[in-house]
């Protein structure tokens, strides 16, 4: 199998994932998965299309993510590897959308508004 690349995204991160036949390595911007997220809730969430499909450990990933915080980078991966895996096998597509693990999160921040102090938020109100 070539490499496949695939992209995912969630609020403001961007992930592009390389998957290839392998031992299960997951590398993320240079570093080993548990030391770019040491909090187990994140690799877990990485790890999760894997985990559905009973595939751990037979491929190796690589990759890239910017912009957003935590979460919303192991969610974008998350998504980024669902999508490479369906493109390995059509087959796992029905689990992974079973999962979510496909559909685009669309909800964004809201633009801050003139007149408010953030998008909603107004300012105090003085009766004197």
């Amino acid at each position: 199998m070539d490499t496949i690349n695939t992209i995912g995204r969630r609020k403001s991160s961007v992930a592009r994932v390389y998957l290839s036949d392998g031992k299960g390595d997951i590398t993320v911007n240079g570093k080993p998965l548990k030391e770019y997220f040491p909090a187990e809730v994140l690799q877990i969430i990485v790890q999760q299309p894997f985990d559905v499909l009973d595939k751990e450990g037979q491929y190796d990933v690589n990759i890239t993510v910017r912009g957003g915080g935590p979460t919303g980078q192991a969610e974008a991966i998350r998504m980024a590897i669902s999508r490479a895996l369906t493109e390995v096998d059509a087959e796992n597509r029905p689990a992974l959308k079973k999962e979510g693990f496909l559909t685009r999160d669309p909800r964004m921040v809201e633009r801050k508004k003139y007149g408010r102090r953030k998008a909603r938020r107004r300012f105090q109100f003085s009766k004197r």
